[in-house]
């Protein structure tokens, strides 16, 4: 494409944007209120799975040993554990630290009627997942494992985590899919309109000699730009409000605080920016690209 030829394209799409005032307001309102839901929809998920990703990492399976089972066996058994894909950590409890935490936790004074150990089997490893939905494969390895007596592990809690991120995944995808399908209607409609408001001018155009591209350039472009403004609208927005919130929620359940473990704005901005951005120039582009070979026939 020629340099003027490129400055008059951007030059068309700039002015598009005023030709059809209220249908570009519309769909810059209707797409800025779509990406302010999927943002605040953003915000909210990431928050809630990386509480419940802290909460997955609190999740631990126990074993327990063999009676009479050698130092250089357990020791070996816990670098078996730790090569393993689903473990992030392994934590060794020899029987002394379990007695001690159990007398603090659960006797206190009363622990000075005990002269002997009465825990000394119960040293064990503490074994973290990466991934909590990991488990059974886990729990099934260890079970086959020489020298271990027992394993202990959170199935209950470890099923309901697993299911809380599958129903977050499938409604956030949901409710993303039904907000895209209404802004790229949107964009549609202002395009339909930009054809027939210009029509005749259009028609010129190709008498004269212009190309297919040349004539649809400004409508893309015009699109783009509706996009782009109606996703850093909501950004700004969420941008203002995020911090207030979240410290409107700590103050009002301040007896949660140490559960709700919230990101900082910039950790959701350094995603949401570029996404929303993305979003709302994709859905510019290809929602001008098809309704203009649809109906565009001059």
């Amino acid at each position: 494409m020629r340099i003027n030829t490129l400055f008059y394209t951007l030059r068309q799409g700039f002015r598009n944007l005023f030709r059809n005032k209220w249908f570009t307001l519309a769909s810059i309102a209707t797409i800025s209120a779509c990406l302010f839901l999927f943002g605040l929809l953003f915000a909210i998920v990431s928050n809630f799975q990386s509480i419940v990703k802290n909460a997955e990492q609190g999740v631990s399976v126990t074993v327990f040993f063999q009676e009479g089972l050698e130092d250089s066996r357990i020791q070996e058994i816990g670098e078996m554990i730790a090569r393993r894909t689903e473990v992030s950590n392994v934590h060794f409890v020899s029987a002394e630290e379990a007695w001690e935490s159990f007398k603090t936790e659960y006797l206190g004074e009363y622990a000075d009627g005990f002269t002997e150990n009465p825990l000394a089997d119960s040293a064990n490893y503490q074994i973290y997942l990466n991934d909590v939905s990991m488990q059974p494969a886990l729990v099934t390895y260890l079970e086959s494992v020489d020298g271990i007596r027992q394993v202990n592990r959170s199935e209950v809690t470890a099923t309901t985590l697993t299911g809380v991120n599958a129903l977050i995944a499938y409604v956030s995808a949901g409710i993303i899919a039904i907000l895209l399908a209404v802004s790229v209607f949107l964009i549609s409609n202002t395009v339909i309109m930009g054809i027939s408001v210009r029509k005749e001018e259009i028609t010129i155009m190709k008498y004269i000699g212009a190309t297919d591209f040349f004539v649809r350039s400004p409508f893309v472009i015009e699109c783009m730009l509706i996009g782009l403004i109606g996703a850093a609208i909501p950004l700004g927005l969420i941008y203002a409000l995020y911090n207030l919130v979240m410290e409107y929620i700590l103050e009002r359940f301040a007896m949660l605080s140490h559960l709700l473990n919230f990101l900082t704005v910039e950790q959701i901005f350094n995603v949401l920016v570029p996404v929303s951005l993305g979003i709302g120039v994709g859905i510019g582009f290809f929602g001008s690209i098809t309704t203009v070979r649809k109906h565009l026939r001059v």
